[in-house]
């Protein structure tokens, strides 16, 4: 069994992605992260130990280009080291369970849905 070494962070999509990441800064402290990656979406906000991507909302309610037609949690992510995380893959095409790879610049990840259709992320560092 492959083991998750933390929470990595959590994605919500917001009206204001600038009012937003000012709010967590005044409010809990956080600094903005990876700043300049990503042609600045999302916008990432922390403390070192706990971050929150944050995505701009859709303007167009139902819109079929994007995953975030309303203000909500987009995925959670979990850290894992380099070991744990290609373990994960193979745990999950042991279980049929389909994921997708992507290649952060920063971070490699997988994505894959629970039971319920929640999207959950599992994230290295360790490139």
């Amino acid at each position: 069994m492959f083991k998750i070494k933390a929470l990595d962070h959590v994605a919500l999509s917001v009206r204001d992605v600038g009012s937003s990441a000012q709010w967590y800064a005044d409010v809990l402290g956080f600094k903005r992260q990876h700043e300049g990656m990503w042609d600045g979406v999302p916008i990432f906000v922390g403390n070192g130990g706990a971050a929150i991507a944050l995505f701009p909302a859709c303007e167009e309610i139902g819109s079929a280009s994007h995953d975030r037609a309303a203000v909500r949690t987009l995925h959670f992510a979990f850290r894992a080291d380099r070991e744990n995380f290609l373990r994960a893959q193979d745990e999950l095409r042991e279980r049929a369970i389909p994921f997708d790879f992507q290649d952060h610049e920063i971070s490699h990840s997988i994505y894959f849905r629970d039971p319920d259709g929640h999207q959950i992320e599992i994230t290295t560092y360790e490139l």
